[in-house]
């Protein structure tokens, strides 16, 4: 873990509620795909976990939903504003064990994270295929940006209004694939786990207090003995996860 400052190069609306920061500072403590950043925004005690979208030497780019004060607040930040970032949190996704053709799996505020694993299992000469589920057309992002990397794209909408009609693991048939990778609310993560026909890698969202393993805040239960989501998680293996 590492405490930085970074400044705002851009910040704009791609989707309902959505929003893409991009961050300019040192990203060098962000190793793994799947790892978060904890951000202090002024007024508030808490610092917001959220996701890494895509992280370079020097260039960090976060994808956010505005639902809550943190959230509102950090959407009216403008190029120039200065955030304090603690980087390199979170265990990550582990790409050595995806085999040849990975399932990418994010449902709406899930699908940030998957975009810089996905760079990364492409240059691993991997030929992974992306299933990316929204509610309704106009909360859909990305779409254009994993088809650029080369991935396979299926895009699903609850109510039809894009792509296939239903939920991701609806689209689970089409797709022929030796392991899993997924992000998203518990709901979706719980059916993804009981419709796999493989192993994987689950990421999951608790409520933060310090977001480095100090507070137990976000400890959970696993096979493995209990777990803090943002020190050994937020990834963890399917056969080691136990729903409430």
């Amino acid at each position: 873990m590492q405490q930085k400052q970074f400044l705002v190069k851009e910040n704009k609306k791609i989707a309902k509620n959505t929003y893409q920061i991009i961050l300019l500072g040192d990203c060098s403590a962000i190793k793994k795909s799947g790892q978060f950043v904890n951000i202090k925004i002024e007024g508030l005690f808490l610092r917001r976990p959220i996701s890494v979208c895509d992280a370079e030497e020097n260039r960090l780019t976060l994808i956010y939903k505005t639902v809550g004060k943190g959230t509102s607040l950090l959407a009216e930040a403008q190029p120039g504003d200065k955030f304090d970032l603690l980087t390199g949190l979170g265990n990550g996704y582990d790409t050595a064990k995806s085999g040849a053709s990975p399932l990418l799996v994010g449902g709406g505020a899930g699908v940030p994270p998957l975009y810089n694993l996905c760079k990364r299992l492409i240059a691993e000469g991997k030929k992974p295929t992306v299933i990316l589920g929204f509610n309704a057309k106009d909360e859909i992002f990305y779409e254009p940006e994993f088809s650029a990397l080369g991935a396979s794209v299926i895009v699903t909408t609850v109510d039809g209004s894009y792509g296939k009609k239903g939920f991701v693991t609806d689209a689970f048939a089409e797709t022929d694939y030796t392991y899993i990778y997924t992000c998203g609310p518990e709901p979706m993560l719980k059916s993804v786990y009981q419709k796999a026909k493989t192993s994987g890698q689950f990421s999951f969202e608790e409520r933060m207090g310090c977001g480095f393993g100090a507070c137990m805040g976000c400890s959970c239960k696993t096979l493995a003995g209990n777990k803090r989501i943002c020190k050994e998680g937020p990834v963890l293996e399917k056969e080691e996860i136990l729903w409430h």
